[in-house]
């Protein structure tokens, strides 16, 4: 009997142990690619963002994100943007902060169906570096002042692991979408550069390089150069803490 009970305390310990590796093993980006359509899924700080997207015709597809957790194998997201069903339902908001679950499986590959079956993804980087984590955009300086920009439902933010950025200007209480952009990016020597591989706005910002003046200054991310638009920007990010 006490054979038994030493058996059965360790299995269940190999299982607790393989549950908590799997789910430290989950964070950072990871990418999968079907013909030119590519999926990324970047896991950072609780927060997920999946994207569909394909290079080769610059074309962006679609991007779902929000709060997720693990828990024995099973991977459940509470979403707060989904540019599908706000395009498909745009005067229903009751899929927003609803909860999917999914089958995930972290080794050396990520498996999960995540896209509607069962995927074989790779790892691209594991959240190394100072930049990764999600950010919301909290002032912007004009002239001399900088306006502050307290934390409402709508809200932009940047998602980055630590190669890949994306940025989603979204509303969490309605599920409205404004456009996202994303792709990889390097921060080196006070320069932050951003590589676009997907642009909802214009397809055609696809294969462009943006490069900033960054430093991260008590814990806040300072950001300035020309925009997309060639317009100049001095913006003021900050981490998420909800």
């Amino acid at each position: 009997m006490k054979h038994i009970l030493i058996t059965l305390l360790v299995a269940c310990a190999t299982f607790l142990v393989g549950t908590a590796q799997q789910s430290e093993a989950l964070p950072g980006a990871w990418h999968t690619q079907q013909g030119s359509i590519q999926q990324t899924a970047v896991f950072v700080d609780g927060y997920l963002s999946h994207s569909v997207f394909d290079v080769k015709n610059k074309k962006f597809i679609s991007t779902r994100g929000g709060t997720y957790t693990t828990e024995n194998g099973k991977l459940a997201v509470t979403w707060q943007y989904d540019t599908e069903k706000a395009a498909d339902e745009p005067s229903n908001d009751t899929w927003v902060g609803t909860t999917s679950t999914f089958d995930i499986s972290v080794g050396r590959k990520l498996i999960t169906n995540l896209p509607g079956s069962s995927t074989s993804w790779q790892r691209v980087d594991s959240n190394d570096g100072a930049m990764a984590g999600v950010w919301r955009i909290s002032g912007r300086k004009q002239g001399d002042n900088i306006s502050k920009m307290a934390l409402g439902d709508r809200r932009t933010l940047k998602i980055l692991s630590g190669t890949r950025f994306q940025w989603v200007a979204i509303n969490i209480k309605t599920g409205e979408f404004s456009g996202t952009g994303g792709g990889s990016y390097t921060f080196e020597n006070g320069k932050y550069t951003e590589n676009i591989e997907f642009f909802s706005r214009d397809n055609d910002r696809v294969g462009a390089s943006l490069t900033f003046d960054g430093e991260i200054d008590n814990g806040s991310w300072h950001h300035s150069g020309l925009s997309s638009t060639g317009n100049p920007i001095y913006e003021i990010w900050t981490k998420l803490a909800e």
